[in-house]
């Protein structure tokens, strides 16, 4: 089993000074992963909301990532791809495949935030078949196919994105909220697929996991597509010393995240552009028992036995990589801490 590092963002009102100092902190644990041996990093794209205000383009962090790392992948989770046309896409990630020497990976997602789509209104309600079709699109960019596209005079011509990656395969991942649509898509597409923990049991993973790979072996050969596809899993984690220490560090901070999540969720508009009103003793409670519920499992917290043992556990239901969130709300020296702890463990985990 793989162990990545993925940053989503904590919650809270931050000004300039502090936004600073985030960064600061992603480029310290990001070279901190590098030195410990951790596959990849994982960086999201998110728009206009208190939970990942530092997160708006992952290229842009990524680029930056790139020239201080050394070994460690460098991967978007996720590239909103509706809100982009995928021939920029293909561009921004093939500086930061030269500038990382061959080490760039994305993740594609439709987005769900209409919010978001201030950036690109006309593509919301279509968003989930403009992924899916810009998969292929980015494919064979990548791969130095030129395309016919219009021009700003409407005559089609033929271009190709530059620079040229160093890599002459794109690592890809389809994003899965939850939907088992979504895992068969990955699979139907061969691309590898990034689902989370929170919010699903054990046996609604195993079934999508058997969906996205029945898909897959089904699917014809494509472009660029490995013979078998990853499973990689998003989930809260920080290992402690012992399991009471990890909780006590982690249950306000994980708590505040949550709260703020299901917040964010309740005020998406659904499809008459009606949001859903909820009180904050409301908010509160069901943060709660998100939190006592993922905590029992979903979640990489505890001790190190504790913590090898969920590892185990998502690899026996068919997970090949974690994506280890990290920041959530713990300080630098806290996420530092647990990251070497984790690093240790791996000798322990399934090949």
């Amino acid at each position: 089993m793989d162990l990545t590092v993925m940053f989503f963002g904590a919650d809270g009102d931050r000004d300039a000074t502090s936004h600073l100092a985030t960064y600061d902190d992603i480029l310290a644990i990001t070279r901190a992963a590098d030195d410990l041996g951790f596959t990849a990093v994982w960086t999201p794209e998110r728009h206009f909301q208190h939970v990942g205000q530092v997160f708006p383009s992952p290229a842009v962090l990524s680029a930056a990532l790139a020239v201080t790392t050394r070994q460690i992948a460098i991967r978007a989770g996720s590239v909103v791809l509706p809100l982009h046309h995928p021939l920029r896409v293909a561009e921004d990630w093939a500086v930061v495949d030269n500038l990382s020497r061959g080490r760039a990976g994305l993740s594609v997602a439709t987005g769900w935030h209409s919010t978001d789509f201030v950036l690109a209104p006309d593509r919301f309600a279509g968003r989930r078949q403009e992924a899916l079709d810009g998969i292929t699109l980015l494919r064979d960019l990548w791969a130095g196919e030129p395309v016919e596209l219009p021009d700003g005079t409407g005559r089609r011509v033929a271009v190709l994105p530059q620079p040229r990656p160093v890599s002459p395969r794109l690592p890809l991942w389809l994003t899965s909220s939850g939907n088992p649509a979504t895992w068969e898509d990955a699979g139907r597409l061969r691309t590898n697929v990034l689902g989370a923990t929170i919010g699903q049991s054990r046996v609604d993973l195993v079934d999508k996991i058997r969906r996205y790979r029945e898909a897959y072996r089904a699917a014809p050969d494509q472009r660029g597509a490995a013979p078998d596809g990853i499973v990689t899993l998003m989930a809260h984690t920080y290992v402690g010393a012992d399991d009471a220490e990890a909780v006590r560090r982690v249950r306000a901070p994980l708590r505040t995240y949550l709260t703020s999540h299901v917040a964010q969720l309740a005020a998406v508009p659904d499809r008459d552009g009606r949001a859903g009103v909820l009180s904050a003793r409301q908010v509160e409670s069901l943060a709660e028992y998100a939190m006592r519920r993922y905590l029992r499992w979903g979640s990489v917290v505890g001790s190190a036995a504790r913590c090898r043992d969920a590892l185990c556990d998502l690899a026996e239901l068919g997970c090949d990589e974690v994506a280890c969130f990290v920041d959530f709300g713990l300080d630098r020296a806290d996420i530092l801490a647990g990251l070497r702890r984790l690093a240790e463990l791996r000798k322990d985990l399934p090949a």
